[in-house]
Parts: C-alpha cells; sequence; structure tokens
C-alpha cells in the first residue's frame, strides 16, 4: 500500500511539472538592429539572384534537350513535306 502511494505522488508530481513546462512563457527575442536587417537583407537578395540564375541555366538546358531531341522543325520544310505526303498535285 506504501508502495502505490508513492507511485501515486511521483505521478501527480511528473504531471504537475510537465503542465508547468509546458505553459511556461519564454523571454522575447532581442530586437534586431540596423546592420543585421541589413545584411539579412543582402543574404535574401543573393539568394535569389542565385536561384533565379539557376532557374534561368535550368530552363536554357530544357530548351537545348528538346531542340536537340525533339528538334524544331524549320517552316518551310515543314510546308513541303506537308504537300507532297498529302497526295495533292
Amino acid at each position: 500500500m506504501k508502495h502505490l502511494h508513492i507511485a501515486a505522488v511521483l505521478a501527480a508530481g511528473l504531471a504537475i511539472g510537465s503542465i508547468a513546462g509546458v505553459n511556461a512563457a519564454l523571454p522575447a527575442p532581442p530586437a534586431k538592429t540596423d546592420a543585421e536587417k541589413t545584411a539579412e537583407a543582402e543574404k535574401a537578395a543573393a539568394t535569389k539572384a542565385k536561384e533565379a540564375e539557376l532557374n534561368n541555366k535550368a530552363i536554357d538546358k530544357a530548351v537545348a534537350n528538346y531542340n536537340k531531341n525533339k528538334g524544331v522543325a524549320d517552316p518551310k520544310a515543314t510546308k513541303a513535306s506537308a504537300a507532297s505526303t498529302s497526295g495533292k498535285k
């Protein structure tokens, strides 16, 4: 019986401690200085420029791959081949 009482007290203490820990308020982070804000903005601009460059490279690579594998037909050749295969004379 005594062991059950000890276990119940420990469980209640654990529950109260976890509830107190969840509801604890953390201190507010310090405000950013102008230098930190400027550095963060420059880093964001550099990242945006790099991503744009990589995106353009990927687009160029996709277009080159399309032109290599599928090919862009010459409009004059397309008209001539269509007329010759349509059966008209």
